[in-house]
């Protein structure tokens, strides 16, 4: 049985390590990502009082994300639903990031494509950021079937250009046929009443001298 000086002793002696281990522990860590914050903004909460944005006040860090409005314009609740005017930033990982009102956060309706909007509703939602590598072979992808679409447009409109082009050829063809053709119909209706025009003459005559 170990006398009892030397158990103090042992737990004297084992405190320090213990609280040394604790301290490489959670100097390991570190805090966790905040949430609702865009990386570039992250710095802005790290002190202990943080400004509101807008100006209207300030408030102690332990109030951040606390679901408590102390902004108007929702700067301590980035990555909650509490301020009617906060923004929720969608980190999107290997995608865009995106930017989405507060109000659409833990409402289980998944609006990041990474889910992280609905961290605390339960909602599973599934991972769909597409790669950026993915992304440009698609748009490259689509590029060349818009030029081959293009091209093909082009040509068919060229068709197009050209039946339309002979189809007005034709017509001013058309045209000139039927001006001509007015032209004689006239013609032979003024030498025909002209002829009749004579012969009445010539007929009146006659007549006047018997």
């Amino acid at each position: 049985m170990t006398p009892p000086h030397q158990s103090r002793c042992l737990v004297s002696s084992a405190a320090p390590a213990t609280l040394l281990l604790l301290l490489v522990t959670g100097a390991g860590a570190g805090p966790p990502p905040l949430v609702g914050v865009s990386p570039q903004d992250e710095a802005y909460f790290v002190p202990q009082v943080i400004a509101c944005r807008d100006g209207s006040g300030s408030f102690p860090r332990s109030r951040l994300n606390d679901e408590y409005c102390d902004c108007a314009d929702g700067t301590d609740e980035p990555g909650t639903s509490a301020c009617p005017e906060g923004k929720f930033y969608c980190r999107n990982m290997g995608d865009t990031p995106r930017i989405v009102s507060s109000s659409f956060v833990n409402d289980k309706i998944c609006d990041c494509c990474d889910g992280s909007d609905e961290y605390g509703s339960g909602t599973h939602c599934p991972h769909t950021c597409r790669s950026l590598n993915n992304i440009s072979e698609v748009d490259n992808g689509g590029s060349e079937l818009s030029v081959a679409y293009l091209n093909d447009h082009n040509v068919l409109t060229s068709k197009h250009t050209l039946d339309i082009e002979d189809l007005i050829h034709k017509l001013k063809g058309l045209r000139m046929a039927v001006v001509i053709e007015l032209g004689l119909a006239v013609c032979i209706l003024v030498f025909c009443f002209a002829r009749r025009s004579t012969r009445t003459r010539r007929r009146q005559y006659i007549l006047k001298r018997k």
